[in-house]
């Protein structure tokens, strides 16, 4: 009876006394030390500048001297500044072209990639052809931007010349500054740069794709599309989840691109408001009312990360009851 609870102690880590053993105890408080130094940062970097920044919104300062305590004054200001809504209906766009666009894309190509680019080519052309597609994602932000511009630009711009030179020259424009479609054009551009990742994360999800579930739709005559809608999509919904959700926050935040290409105009018809922030807190000095700003546009970003989170956990657990 003794050697019975002495081996089922031991199976649970338990030793005679019921106390954890030694080694088991210094085990966990390595990794407590582990992770520390990353606490530790993270507290330093974003959690405190965070609450200072909180702070900060609720007085009335202009960056030199003392703070004056306004209360909700700068958020009262937000809800009747229209230069803000103007701002957060251009972030709207921002989704829309480095979430939505880039998502659908990225998933109709990388199944393309894997299912018949892959079997039909061989896995190396697969692979060359999502480097090609990520590389956008490996350049810096100014350096795509004042590419970008470059190709854009009104006279002797790229666009322009090839648009004159196929016989298209009507269709010439000022792609960065003319207010009516300034936004799409670094809609355009931000899709070109965040193709590459939904891409690759989903090429990623699509080796853990049971193969013989291709073959048997194969086999009974689906073709690519009907296997596209009814195995790639719902095999790889938490991967989409995860992508959505990480591009969300990205278009949220967007702020190199509008700086290198338009710098919020013309006219602010590009103003995102991480950039109208930033102009508040540097060019205006309205310290509070660019900290009042960024506090609603963290707290936003907080929101829809939670509400991914939850819906990739759904995901997964659904994913897991199908399979028992």
């Amino acid at each position: 009876m003794t050697v019975t609870v002495e081996r089922a102690g031991s199976r649970h880590g338990l030793t005679n006394s019921g106390h954890r053993p030694r080694s088991s105890r210094r085990r966990r408080d390595s990794y407590t030390l582990f992770l520390l130094p990353g606490a530790l940062a993270f507290l330093a970097v974003i959690v405190v500048p965070f609450l200072m920044n909180t702070g900060v919104s609720f007085t009335d300062w202009r960056g030199v001297g003392s703070p004056e305590w306004s209360g909700l004054a700068n958020y009262r200001a937000l809800l009747d500044d229209s230069e803000f809504w103007a701002s957060f209906r251009h972030s709207l766009f921002m989704v829309v072209a480095m979430a939505a666009v880039p998502t659908a894309l990225g998933l109709v190509l990388a199944a393309a990639l894997f299912d018949y680019v892959g079997k039909h080519f061989g896995s190396r052309w697969a692979a060359v052809l999502r480097a090609c597609f990520y590389l956008p994602q490996v350049l810096p932000i100014a350096v795509a931007g004042i590419v970008w511009s470059w190709i854009l630009a009104p006279e002797n711009g790229s666009l322009n010349e090839l648009l004159k030179a196929v016989g298209l020259g009507s269709w010439q424009q000022d792609w960065l500054g003319d207010p009516d479609i300034a936004l799409y054009s670094v809609m355009g551009v931000m899709v070109w740069v965040q193709l590459g990742f939904p891409l690759v994360v989903f090429m990623a999800g699509l080796q853990r794709v049971d193969p013989q579930l291709y073959e048997a739709a194969e086999l009974d005559g689906a073709g690519w599309w009907r296997r596209f809608r009814h195995i790639t999509v719902p095999q790889i919904r938490p991967e989409i989840y995860v992508v959505l959700t990480w591009c969300t926050i990205a278009a949220l935040k967007v702020f190199g691109a509008v700086y290198v290409l338009t710098k919020g105009g013309p006219g602010g018809a590009t103003n995102v408001p991480s950039y109208f922030s930033f102009t508040t807190f540097f060019e205006k000095t309205q310290v509070g009312y660019g900290a009042a700003v960024s506090t609603v546009l963290t707290v936003i970003i907080l929101a829809l990360s939670l509400i991914g989170l939850k819906l990739q956990t759904r995901a997964e657990d659904a994913e897991e009851g199908a399979r028992t």
